[in-house]
């Protein structure tokens, strides 16, 4: 099999060090699948993006509790300093700042031909802190469902659809493929019409 063409699915063990491992394989002892899965570049970008500090967690925790012990606070590797006061980014900002990956989620047995035709779509963005899945309307005018509705095992569809998130009106735009159920998708922030009437 073509190594590009391969499934994969990222997997952490107990020290918090990320892998992939083929999504048709049992996982080695020790290891667990994170949820998220794709091609090995998709995979790798998600580790890329969450695994921020190399060291395993034991060696983590021992720097910790040494600098606890001594009266110091040891800032995450990847904690900026300047920033250490200032308020997180809204759920909008980090999804509006760049494409993220992002999963289809169907109820058991579902259609994806059949849920957009209902009108709404449920996107899983998994590396946010937890996930957060979306209810996105499709708009049928802006989005393209054509490989879907064909009933076509593989091809990518396009979901794209306004609505309200935090008080904020976003645009989100998505392309899943067909195959994985799995793309890329982000949010954009929407004009306020009235203020520009």
């Amino acid at each position: 099999m073509d190594a590009d063409a391969q499934e994969y699915r990222v997997v952490v063990n107990a020290e918090e060090q990320y892998s992939i491992w083929p999504a048709d394989q049992e996982l080695p002892g020790g290891w667990d699948a994170v949820g998220v899965s794709g091609g090995k570049q998709h995979c790798l970008d998600h580790i890329a993006e969450v695994w921020t500090d190399m060291r395993p967690l034991s060696v983590r925790r021992r720097i910790a509790e040494q600098a606890a012990a001594a009266g110091n606070s040891v800032p995450a590797a990847d904690e900026p300093q300047e920033e250490a006061q200032d308020e997180p980014p809204s759920l909008v900002s980090r999804l509006s700042a760049r494409e993220h990956p992002v999963e289809v989620r169907l109820r058991d047995g579902e259609d994806l031909a059949v849920t957009a035709a209902r009108g709404q779509i449920r996107l899983y963005f998994p590396t946010t802190q937890g996930g957060t899945e979306l209810t996105v309307p499709v708009d049928p005018a802006a989005s393209d469902l054509t490989a879907a509705r064909s009933g076509a095992d593989s091809g990518t569809v396009r979901f794209v659809g306004e609505f309200v998130l935090d008080y904020e009106r976003v645009r989100c735009e998505a392309t899943v493929e067909l195959t994985s159920l799995t793309g890329y998708g982000r949010l954009r922030p929407v004009p306020d019409r009235a203020a520009h009437a």
